[in-house]
Order: structure tokens, then sequence, then C-alpha cells
């Protein structure tokens, strides 16, 4: 029944979210006109937009398109990568799997996993499934094992041993991506399947979220998708997805794609404390853990729109960034990656959810669209969350305008690389980065990581060179080379990281 009832509700939402916002007086009254315009002003290709509401759909709509350049709209139903709004998704099956006495909150990962071994023997020994789920365990996300590279999850993980700690262990929270993976790989180990198997049987299927997919590659032969869309040469424009993140790998950390209207079951379900109709899917007390703070979150660490929402305290629970706002208990996550958007925002006291996606890079009109629910829905006045918010985010970007110009006036012109090009060439290595290569081509060097990161390297200054990615979505970056007391090349910095220059092999025959 629930079904049917959604699948007549999706046929008139266009019509119902229009009637809707024309009554003075209704919460939503302008909603619809306030959010075109907000889609407009933020430069954003295409968005979807879901409200929840004592049980029910009350707002659904897509904005726009789904690439520049085409005419094929978003609607309910196109897809949207979640990104890390997963991230609720893996914590709640790892709650499943608790409440089937398989898994503890507080169970050492290495009786799951005995492959999971960091830098320090202790923290080895002690972290634990809450630890991962929580950004505790000393280091920030190791992004350099999964963005752009194809390394499977064992590889990253063998690589973990090498990532030296940045705090004392559980001292802070540091986001870490990785260490979501591991949770949401022993949850499915626990039920004794894979992950997706897990999040599919126990969540998805039981929601009837049909339309929603646990990895990138499921997306192969469906045509209402979402193109990613970044800046390239201060133009808009739809950037290539066919490797962008390569975040399967660590997907219980944010591979999952769906769309507002599956979304709505999910918003739901949330909102029913872990019920679909009269069927309870999460015991009372798992659930509640996944909505208790678990770690502070620094300010400096949180959102930017802290400054503007003034919370009493900013936390992280289990999958949720939980804040205070206006008196009220709220709990949301955010989707970011190459190209594309998402936010998933709850009020539960007042049975309150919504969730956006958009295809433009760090559209933080999300945030905006969110709180301006909120208040109309607790009956604050209403602020322009959406002009405050992009005046907000003009000012970050031009601070950070102001930090590359600091940098261009330290650059020292006139100078010269030490030795010539050629010499700068070979492969570069070093623990737990892995490798790049250097190549001498037409005149000038070229670092490649792998297909999806490879730069064009101009001179910058002395030994130092900048790197231009191809994919010019991706910010540039400083590459430095080193010189050893022989006078050659002895390694490269980049990403903060030391690789050593590996030996020539010698060339003649017989000793390759």
């Amino acid at each position: 029944m629930r079904a049917t009832a959604l699948a007549a509700f999706l046929l008139v939402a266009p019509t119902m979210a229009a009637a809707q916002t024309a009554s003075d007086g209704h919460p939503l009254a302008g909603f619809d006109a306030y959010v075109e315009q907000a889609v407009h002003d933020w430069d954003v290709p295409g968005l979807a937009i879901a409200v929840v509401k004592d049980d029910s759909v009350v707002f659904a709509k897509g904005y726009g398109v789904r690439a520049l350049g085409s005419n094929a709209p978003v609607d309910l139903h196109t897809l949207f990568a979640n990104a890390s709004t997963t991230k609720a998704f893996t914590a709640m099956a790892v709650a499943m799997m608790v409440d089937e006495g398989v898994l503890g909150w507080d169970d050492p990962v290495s009786d799951h996993l005995p492959t999971f071994i960091l830098y320090d023997p202790y923290v080895t020994r002690e972290v634990t499934v809450r630890d991962l789920l929580t950004h505790r365990i000393g280091f920030g996300d190791p992004f350099y094992l999964w963005y752009g590279v194809d390394l499977d999850y064992q590889e990253m993980v063998r690589r973990l041993r090498d990532v030296e700690p940045q705090s004392s262990f559980r001292a802070r929270y540091a986001y870490n991506n990785v260490s979501y993976a591991t949770a949401g790989i022993i949850a499915g180990q626990s039920n004794g399947t894979s992950w997706d198997e897990l999040v599919q049987q126990r969540i998805l299927g039981p929601l009837g979220m049909s339309e929603t997919v646990t990895q990138k590659l499921a997306l192969s032969g469906r045509d209402n998708v979402a193109h990613p869309h970044d800046y390239v040469d201060d133009s808009l424009q739809v950037i290539p997805d066919d490797g962008i993140g390569l975040v399967d790998p660590i997907g219980p950390a944010g591979s999952m794609y769906s769309s507002v209207a599956n979304m709505t079951e999910w918003l739901r379900f949330l909102l029913n404390e872990g019920r679909v109709g009269d069927e309870q899917l999460v015991s009372d007390a798992a659930f509640a853990e996944l909505f208790r703070p678990q770690v502070i979150v620094p300010a400096d660490r949180f959102y930017p729109t802290a400054r503007l929402t003034q919370p009493h305290f900013t936390a992280y629970g289990l999958g949720w960034f939980l804040q205070d706002y206006r008196g009220e208990f709220v709990a949301f996550h955010t989707g970011s990656i190459d190209g594309t958007v998402a936010i998933v925002g709850l009020i539960p006291e007042h049975e309150l959810g919504v969730v956006v996606f958009a295809n433009r890079d760090h559209a933080e009109l999300r945030h905006a669209l969110m709180f301006r629910l909120f208040d109309a829905y607790l009956g604050e006045p209403q602020r322009d969350w959406s002009a405050e918010m992009r005046e907000m985010y003009e000012e970050l970007a031009a601070r950070g305008e102001e930090r590359l110009a600091q940098l261009e006036a330290g650059r020292v012109h006139g100078t010269t690389p030490t030795l010539p090009l050629d010499e700068y060439a070979g492969v570069y290595a070093g623990n737990p980065y892995g490798s790049v290569e250097v190549r001498f081509e037409g005149g000038s060097l070229v670092m490649e990581r792998s297909e999806f990161l490879t730069a064009d390297l101009s001179h910058w200054h002395y030994d130092t060179f900048r790197a231009h990615w191809r994919n010019r979505w991706i910010d540039p970056g400083l590459v430095s080379f080193h010189l050893g007391s022989d006078g050659e090349v002895a390694s490269l910095e980049f990403f903060g990281m030391s690789l050593a220059k590996e030996p020539e092999e010698d060339s003649e025959p017989g000793n390759r």
C-alpha cells in the first residue's frame, strides 16, 4: 500500500508543490519560487529537493537539467551521487548488526579485521568500530589512497600502517573516509555478505528504494542520471564522470546513488525511529546511539555555516553531524565529490526532514535551502539564507584568492632549475603514498600518478614546479625536487610527502 501511495504521489508531486506554495500562511508559501531563484543565483545546472513532515512528503521537485547543453530535465527520479550521505546508511547497517549480536560498537577492529594495522601498535590493538564511525583514529582522510587511483581496499588497508598519526588516539575529530569504509566492510562480513548486499537486504529492499544503487558501476545503462559540473578555465562545464573519485573501493564511505523519490523513504524511516509501517528494523537503543554526540567537532572543523547559525554545540554522532538550531536538535550530513553535492537534514522532534541533491561542485545552496525549510516549519521569521550564505562563501572564496596571491608574491622570478629538465625524470616512491612517474616529454616535464591524475609541470622557481592537472577542475599544486649530496635529484615533495627517486634500471641486455 505504501508503494502504491508513493507512486501516486510522485505522479502529481509537482502540482502539489505548486499548490502548497501558492497558499499564503502555509510554511511552504513561496518556497518553490525561492528554490528556483536560488538555483539561478548559485549557477546550478540541476537540483532536486524533497521535504518530509509528519510522515508525509509535503514537497518534492526537480529543477534545471541533468547536463548543460542538454534539455533532459532533473525530475524526482534523477539519480545523483549520495557521496558522504552514504555514511548514515553504513552506520545504520552497523546498528542492525549490533542488534543481531554479531557486532558491537566497541568491538576491537582487530577481532573482525586482523589486517587493519596502524602506525602505532597500541592504536591497532585498541581501535574499535565506534572509533571508525566517529573519525577519531588519530589522522585525517588519506585521500591519496583512493582519490583518482586504482587501489583496491585491501591495498589501502596494507598502506595504513605507514600513515603517521596527526594527533593522539581519540584526542580529536579528523574526518576519515577509509575508516568509514572499514566499518562498512566489517558490517558486511558480520552479516556473512558484502556491505553492498547488507545495505540492499536490510535497508534499501525493506524501504522500497529500488532506484538506489550502492556502487557507481551499477549506473551502467541508466539514462536518468545527473552529470557532474565544475568550473574549468572560469567556465562552468560538464566534467567527465568515467572515473571521478573512484569511490567504489571505499563504497561504505560514499559510493551510493539515489533519487529524491527514494530518499523520501529514507527520511520517513529515520523520522519514524527505524520503523517502516508497523515493522521495526532497528532497535530503539541502537537507533538512539546513532544520534548521540560521540565526539566534539571544533569550530574550525565544522561547516562555515555555523558562522551564521551560531550553534551552542557541534558534534558528530554515528554517520551524522549534530548541532542545535533555534533551540532544536538538528542532525544532518553533507556529501561532496567532484561536480556534485548532497545534504540530508533532520529535526527529529518536529518529524521534519529534507534532502537536496545538486550537480555542481560545492554548491552550498544545499545548506541555505535546508535552513530556509527549518525556519518555515519552526515558525521563525524567514531569513534569506541563500543570499546570506552566498555572500559568506564569496568572502571565503576571496580569502582563498588572497592566499593564492600571497603564494604568487613569494615566488622568486628569474631563477632556473638546477639541472637540465630530463634529469628530473624518473620514478619516485614512498610509503604510504605509492609512486609517481615524472617524464620528460616535448621539452617539458609531465607527472603521472594515474591516468586520472596526470599533470603538466611548469617551472615555478628554483627546483619547484607547478602541477597543472589535465583534469583541469582539480586545483594546481606545487612539486619540489630536492638534490642529494652528489648533486643528483634525490626526491620530490608533493601533498606534504617526500618520495625518493628510485634508481634507474640498468638498460644493458640481461640486467633488466
